[in-house]
């Protein structure tokens, strides 16, 4: 120890010699004071485009159609401020009452939204709950409008829809909320809304708000004739595609008869019996498939089943007293009017749809349906509607401007576009937002900016 001691004193020694002319940098940590006193800071920047494209189209003035606001000595904000201000909460990852008061505090949201105070979370509510089943149905109506007119911008004569269902668990005493099918929390109250999409442009057609206890497929055929009267007319032909819980011949029925095409799979408490009494021919070295006729008691004509079996490995197992490899099958089976399709062909076309259950993850945990609730049901169905339009809206802000953003899930995009830092300077003539020279992603939000302001 001693002499390692010894060595270390010289070379110390040695090196403060060499560097002896040589200056070190020295670091001191820079002290800066807080202060709550600024008026004029906003969070969401990106919410000046957004707000542009809800009045290119014409939201704001169909909500003031639907549901004018009778001014009167108390009525602070019309029922437009208060629907438009849940719109971009939700889009600015925002959920629940007291923090959608909170965000009204903002002054580029106050600006926007021509507040001149902050909505409190019991107006909000009041006013939405005032609404009821009435006002949940006129918005409904209104939205398929907006929707159709998106859907128009694509000039598709085809489109498919993924139609799918979806579990949102409570946990207060909110009306309408049941218990029924939830693989996230069996037993839990929960709320089970329906959902179909426009699969080409992730666009959300038509969603019920739905008690927990319904069954997946109730309500499916009056649901896909609301779907099918809104869509514009140019549109003649729909793929319609959906997962078991919708095999149903009533549906069918009602597909078939309007000249469109389904996809469905098959849901039979049997049918892990049926599959295994088919003639199986081989499709590859893994894949087999067959074909067979199948009529279910309520259903008026026989329908043709097609089935896939995909080899997945082989078990040793006894036969007879002898020990041999017997392979392992998965089996899929659907139910389509796509004659030129075996079930090979089916079963890829039906995996596209998988798509679809990440548009809903979105819709859910980043615009928030079913998080922002009340104790009263129309009042939650209204702000679900709310949340859906959020939803659309940013898709179709992507789709307009930049296909590669398009591609993006919201919350990449809120981070990038709408959750930056600016500065609100209001002079005379106009309000200006602020934002860093030094951003980052300066020059992809201008130039969004700028394509998305061409397509308006």
């Amino acid at each position: 120890m001693l002499i390692f001691r010894m060595l270390k004193q010289k070379l110390t020694l040695t090196q403060q010699m060499l560097n002896k002319d040589n200056k070190n940098i020295g670091f001191k940590a820079g002290n800066a004071d807080k202060n709550f006193t600024e008026e004029r800071l906003t969070s969401y920047t990106g919410l000046a485009l957004v707000s542009k494209y809800i009045q290119a189209q014409g939201i704001g003035k169909l909500f003031d159609i639907l549901f004018p606001t009778v001014k009167q000595n108390a009525t602070k904000f019309s029922t437009t401020q208060i629907m438009l201000s849940v719109v971009l909460a939700s889009m600015s990852d925002v959920h629940r009452m007291s923090r959608i008061e909170n965000f009204t505090c903002d002054p580029l949201v106050q600006h926007l939204l021509s507040l001149k105070e902050d909505i409190d979370q019991d107006t909000l509510t009041g006013r939405l709950k005032a609404l009821g089943q009435r006002g949940a149905f006129s918005l409904q109506e209104g939205l398929f409008l907006v929707a159709g007119k998106m859907l128009k911008k694509s000039n598709l004569r085809h489109i498919t829809i993924d139609c799918d269902s979806t579990v949102a668990t409570v946990y207060g005493n909110q009306e309408g909320a049941a218990k029924g099918y939830n693989p996230h929390k069996p037993g839990a109250n929960s709320y089970h809304s329906q959902l179909c999409f426009c699969t080409e442009m992730k666009l959300i057609l038509n969603s019920w708000f739905r008690t927990g206890s319904v069954y997946t497929s109730n309500g499916i055929c009056e649901f896909m004739k609301q779907t099918i009267a809104s869509l514009p007319r140019k549109i003649r032909r729909i793929f319609f595609r959906a997962d078991s819980g919708y095999f149903n011949g009533e549906l069918f029925d009602l597909l078939e008869s309007e000249g469109h095409d389904y996809l469905v799979k098959v849901k039979l408490k049997n049918l892990d019996k049926l599959m295994l009494e088919q003639e199986w021919v081989f499709s590859d070295k893994k894949k087999s498939v067959c074909s067979f006729e199948y009529q279910a008691k309520s259903w008026k004509e026989k329908r043709t089943l097609r089935g896939i079996r995909i080899l997945t490995g082989y078990k040793e197992t006894n036969f007879f007293g002898e020990r041999i490899m017997a392979p392992e099958y998965e089996y899929f089976c659907y139910c389509s009017n796509l004659k030129d399709k075996d079930g090979k062909a089916l079963h890829e076309l039906y995996k596209e749809r998988a798509e679809s259950e990440n548009w809903i993850e979105q819709t859910k945990n980043q615009l928030h349906a079913s998080q922002t609730l009340t104790d009263d049901f129309s009042a939650n169905d209204i702000l679900w509607q709310l949340a859906v339009l959020g939803y659309n809206l940013s898709v179709m802000m992507r789709y307009e401007a930049d296909s590669n953003i398009w591609r993006q899930e919201h919350l990449t995009f809120f981070r990038w576009f709408i959750n930056v830092p600016g500065k609100v300077v209001k002079t005379a003539r106009k309000v200006t937002v602020k934002m860093s020279r030094h951003y980052w992603y300066a020059d992809r939000w201008r130039n969004f900016e700028q394509r998305l302001l061409t397509a308006c």
